[in-house]
């Protein structure tokens, strides 16, 4: 008799991240992570129970069910684009362990995140808790600290359902395109290819405006730079010097940038002088004749014509004619007039998560990825030496520039402590 074969499978585990513990008699509040969940604890004291979702708890599904013939899983786009919900992959647990404690708990407050994926992370705790979304305790804050949490939680307010659908709106076009268009792509481009509700869209806008710069053709143009020494009797030596310095190259083989240029004429009391006006007017300088004419007027011997081609640029811009020459030495240049001019500078607005990523990115080589990760941190607060859990920042996910009165008040009594009434201004800027 033959072996009968036992199949043997294996599932994934949905293990705890927090204690379970008791809220009996007392408040729940959930917020999204286990750090930001000890943090809060702390400020609300004792009567209130404080325990994480772990981010989303409930998504659409990723397969349709068996014998379910349907192109987008979880979205029925015969009614109305309807979704259909599922405990998400290893949550069970954690909605299990949620729903005995608010059982157990005088009443259930929703502390995630204030975006619309906050929004509806709370939505979907309170249908999976059998709690209407007119009724839940909704509590919203900017910043993870003492006065903003006992602010929040002094003005509760409904589950903001049209923010929730907004939600809802962009999770299910994420979906349609994704399932819809994909297998398009890969059918008809390469497998692996992805499409999305942004990135097509972007790809789109991307590969546009790269026809428009291909198609373009550019006009012929010319201009005059001049390179004067401020004390005439250097002119001859500084002419030498510097031929010498612009013809030099790097370990790369790279010719001096402008930031290199511009440092050497500063040293040697040098300034760099292009031609604006020519007789009262905007000089238009269309070919070399014309350029050559100015040239002389202004001084200028042409010693040296110098033409290279770019086989990949179009029109006129595949030939570079570059006319170098000298001043005669004796002839002086005069400076008609020197204008000074008092500006106003005015203080960064602050960071909205556009221009933090840009900022991170640039003097930081920080992903937008790994510049949102350690935002986070930041705002649900990190451990300080007798301070315990603070956060430090206010909410990274956000296109407002306001701050708070309170941090504009914090703000200046620092100024004025640690740097005097001398950096101290009158009034915020």
């Amino acid at each position: 008799m033959a072996k009968k074969k036992t199949k043997t499978t294996t599932r994934k585990k949905s293990s705890r991240t927090q204690p379970v513990g008791n809220a009996k008699g007392k408040h729940l509040v959930i917020v999204e992570s286990p750090s930001k969940a000890k943090n809060i604890n702390q400020y609300l004291g004792g009567d209130f129970v404080v325990r994480a979702s772990v981010g989303h708890i409930r998504d659409l599904p990723s397969k349709a069910k068996k014998g379910e013939k349907t192109p987008v899983p979880g979205v029925d786009l015969n009614d109305d684009f309807a979704p259909t919900y599922e405990v998400m992959p290893g949550k069970k647990t954690t909605v299990s362990d949620l729903k005995r404690l608010a059982k157990q708990a005088d009443d259930v407050w929703f502390a995630t995140d204030l975006d619309r994926e906050g929004e509806a992370i709370a939505w979907h705790l309170a249908q999976v808790m059998g709690i209407d979304a007119r009724d839940a305790k909704r509590v919203v804050f900017n910043a993870v600290t003492k006065s903003e949490i006992r602010r929040a939680f002094s003005d509760p307010h409904p589950i903001n359902e049209d923010r929730v659908n907004a939600q809802q709106a962009r999770r299910i076009l994420d979906r349609i395109v994704g399932y819809q268009v994909s297998p398009l792509l890969w059918k008809k481009v390469a497998r692996g290819l992805s499409a999305g509700r942004v990135q097509s869209v972007a790809v789109r806008l991307v590969v546009e405006r790269e026809r428009e710069i291909r198609a373009f053709i550019p006009d012929e143009y010319w201009t005059l730079t001049a390179r004067l020494a401020v004390d005439p009797k250097s002119a001859p030596t500084l002419v030498v010097s510097w031929r010498d310095f612009i013809s030099s190259v790097d370990a790369k083989g790279n010719t001096p940038t402008v930031k290199k240029q511009n440092e050497w004429l500063a040293k040697h009391h040098s300034i760099k002088a292009d031609l604006v006006e020519v007789d009262g007017q905007k000089p238009i300088l269309k070919n070399v004749e014309q350029s050559e004419a100015v040239a002389r007027r202004a001084g200028l011997t042409i010693q040296e014509r110098i033409e290279t081609t770019d086989k990949k640029a179009k029109g006129p811009a595949q030939h570079r004619v570059e006319l170098r020459g000298s001043c005669d030495p004796s002839r002086i240049y005069n400076i008609r007039s020197i204008e000074t001019k008092r500006t106003t500078s005015r203080p960064s607005a602050p960071f909205i998560t556009s221009t933090l990523q840009q900022a991170a990115s640039t003097r930081l080589g920080f992903g937008a990825r790994s510049t949102m990760r350690t935002a986070q941190r930041l705002y649900e607060g990190i451990e300080l030496r007798g301070r315990g859990m603070t956060g430090l920042i206010t909410y990274m996910r956000t296109d407002s520039t306001h701050l708070s009165p309170e941090a504009i008040s914090s703000v200046r009594s620092m100024i004025q402590d640690r740097f005097g009434n001398e950096y101290f201004p009158n009034k915020p800027r």
